[in-house]
This record gives C-alpha cells, structure tokens and sequence, in this order.
C-alpha cells in the first residue's frame, strides 16, 4: 500500500494545482449541479452531492461557489442535456483506466478519449471490459500514523468499514453511501483528515516498473483529466519504489 499512497499523493497535489490555475472548478460545479439535480438540495439526504462538496471544499472551492451550484441544479435549466457516460481501457502495462465523462456531445467526448488512449500506447475497451475490477468506496487519509487508535475508535463507531495502517497513512475506508456521516464523526472527535473522498476503488493493480511506461502513463491521465468534458479518471496503476522516486525527482 506504500506506494499507492505515494501515487495517490502526487495526485492529491497535482488537483491541488489544477484547481489554483481554475482547470477543475468548472468539472466539479458540473457534477454538483447534476448530483443536486438528479437528488435531494440537502447534503445530508444526498451522498452523492455531500461527496462531490467534500471534493470541492477539499480544492478550496468557497461556499459560495458550492451554495451557487445547488441552487443551479434545484432550480432547473443548466446541464439539462448533460449525459453521464464512462469508458474503459487499458494503458500500457496493463493498467486498467476507467474515464468519467459528463458531456453534450457523445462523438466529441469519445473522440477526445479515445485520442488520450492511442496517443500513449492504450486502447479504448468495451463497456464492462474494466469496471469490474473497481468499487466504489468512501477513503479519509491521515498522514499522522499515530492517531491510528483514535481513528479507529472514531471511525468504526461511525460505521467504518476497515482501517489500514500502511506505515505512512492510515487509509479510513467506508461505504460509499456513509462516507458523510464517518468524516463528520472524526471531524466532530477533532481528528481532521488531510484528504477525504469518495473514489473507484480497484480490487487488484498493475505495477509499472519502467519510467517511461510510467511517463505514458502520466502522460495519458494528463490528457484525460485535461479534456473539458472527462469528470474523474481511475486506475489501478503502481509505481515501483524507483519509478516512484524518479517522478519525485
């Protein structure tokens, strides 16, 4: 699990990034929309929008801006030919990679995606050709292993589904659907997380051990992430410790 903390690291700091030079905002008052468009304007009778808040608080996204976007959604109008739509793939290595997508233009998107896949040495699979391999879960992150007793305490009387200690993080994990209801417990108990999401998790990973498939890699989630109507891109990648250490370097 080290060096997927690692990787997940790097991917924490590079949507930090993003969000300061404004290339995710637009994504994520998208998806707010949507999730209080399709469900309850409340957060807390609505997982999926409590998440999506919990991501664009956590890219210091202001109330504001959240408050804004819920409104949009209840109030009809925006996104009303959006379409949520996921592709699957493998990358070189045989990386699995699942692309969200929210779009109004289906040709457009799966032009842009399958172009990000054949430019680095991927292919663009069948619906259900990957999916299968992630899950959907709630992760809170601690940096701090020695809140682990805390933690555990906390976040299992919550309703928790497992701890992880790797020996650099403790990785809090949750059902999808109580992932609100377990951060406001360790929020409440003072035990503030220094990253907190609902993602696709994969039950088994593909390691890189060569930097330039690694590089392809990188190179390929960029384009993905960077295409105006791709939400979110999974994988179940891991780096080695060299590979990790040279695209620290």
């Amino acid at each position: 699990m080290a060096g997927h903390s690692k990787w997940a690291n790097i991917k924490h700091r590079k949507a930090r990034q993003d969000a300061v030079r404004g290339k995710i905002f637009t994504k994520i008052i998208r998806e707010i929309v949507s999730a209080a468009k399709q469900g309850d304007p409340d957060p807390d009778k609505n997982p999926r929008l409590r998440a999506v808040i919990e991501k664009a608080l956590s890219v210091n996204m202001t109330r504001d801006t959240i408050n804004r976007a819920v409104d949009r959604g209840t109030g009809g109008g925006d996104n009303e030919n959006m379409e949520e739509v996921s592709y699957e793939g493998y990358g070189v290595g045989g990386v699995a990679v699942l692309v969200e997508t929210m779009t109004d233009n289906l040709n457009r998107t799966v032009s842009e995606v399958r172009h990000a896949f054949t430019k680095n040495d991927g292919n663009l699979g069948t619906s259900g050709s990957v999916a299968y391999l992630f899950t959907k879960r709630g992760e809170i992150t601690f940096n701090d292993v020695s809140l682990e007793d805390e933690v555990m305490l906390v976040a299992l009387d919550a309703g928790a589904v497992d701890i992880e200690n790797d020996g650099e993080s403790l990785l809090v994990i949750t059902e999808w659907e109580s992932f609100g209801q377990v951060q406001d417990a360790l929020n409440a108990a003072g035990l503030v997380s220094d990253n907190a999401e609902v993602t696709m998790s994969p039950s088994t990973t593909a390691e890189i051990d060569n930097v330039d498939d690694a590089e392809k890699i990188m190179k390929m989630i960029d384009m993905l992430e960077d295409a105006d109507d791709v939400q979110e891109v999974y994988t179940n990648v891991s780096f080695s410790a060299d590979v990790m250490a040279q695209l620290e370097a």
